[in-house]
Formats: C-alpha cells, sequence, structure tokens
C-alpha cells in the first residue's frame, strides 16, 4: 500500500555484522535497506530501549512514533501522512 512512499531501514547493533551479512545473503531483500551501527549512536539518537523496536521517521529524520515490535497504530500515521 505504502510501498512507493516507505522505505524500510533496518539496523543492526546488537548481532555479529557476519551473521547479519549472511541473512541478506540468504534473503535477498530488495526493499530493504540494511545498515549497521556498534556505536549505538542511532539507538541513542532515537531512545530505543529494546529490541525490536519499529520507528517511523518523516523524511527529515524526525520520529513519527516508536513501537516495541510492530503496532497497528503505524498504519495510521501513514494514512495521515501520505
Amino acid at each position: 500500500m505504502y510501498k512507493d512512499d516507505v522505505r524500510v531501514v533496518g539496523m543492526g547493533t546488537q548481532d555479529d555484522l557476519g551473521l547479519a551479512e549472511d541473512f541478506l545473503d540468504r534473503h535477498n531483500p530488495d526493499s530493504v535497506l540494511m545498515t549497521w551501527d556498534e556505536s549505538f549512536a542511532t539507538w541513542d539518537y532515537y531512545e530505543v530501549r529494546g529490541q525490536p523496536t519499529t520507528i517511523l521517521v518523516d523524511p527529515s529524520g524526525r520520529p513519527l512514533g516508536q513501537w516495541v515490535g510492530l503496532d497497528n497504530e503505524i498504519v495510521s500515521i501513514l494514512d495521515s501522512q501520505f
């Protein structure tokens, strides 16, 4: 539904980088950009307190909402933005 408007970014920090790369090689998720941040600076910036966390961010980087796991509230925020 939001394929042309939303970009999914995976942020790896706690696992082994090699395991994350193996996952990407096996599953080849074309629609997901995978990044790696061992410093946890991104977690600090977005105040992530656990994993998995879903953060909906607008194009300027401003968080619109944050959920542990996936929540249906994300759909209503997307509907109001697009």
